[in-house]
């Protein structure tokens, strides 16, 4: 048989799974919640040139959340655009 090796994300997933840590919810909050999902949704796709220190700088930001630099950029850009 095959060993999936799981990330450290996976396997706090999973060991939470196990302790039964996560409940059911119901159709409404699941609705909501892949509602919220589909906003979320990334379908464009965009090309820009950065100040390579700015984008190093970025780098280790995201690096320090534990998440990849292009979501992080994505999210920040998400926030500015709530915001306007």
């Amino acid at each position: 048989m095959k060993t999936i090796k799981l990330t450290r994300q996976e396997k706090i997933i999973e060991d939470a799974l196990l302790k039964g840590e996560y409940v059911s919810v119901g159709k409404k909050e699941f609705n909501e919640i892949a509602q919220s999902l589909a906003h979320r949704k990334k379908d464009a796709v965009l090309n820009i040139r950065v100040n390579k220190y700015d984008l190093e700088t970025i780098k280790q930001k995201s690096a320090r959340l534990g998440v990849r630099y292009q979501t992080f950029i994505s999210e920040v850009l998400h926030k500015v655009a709530q915001v306007a």
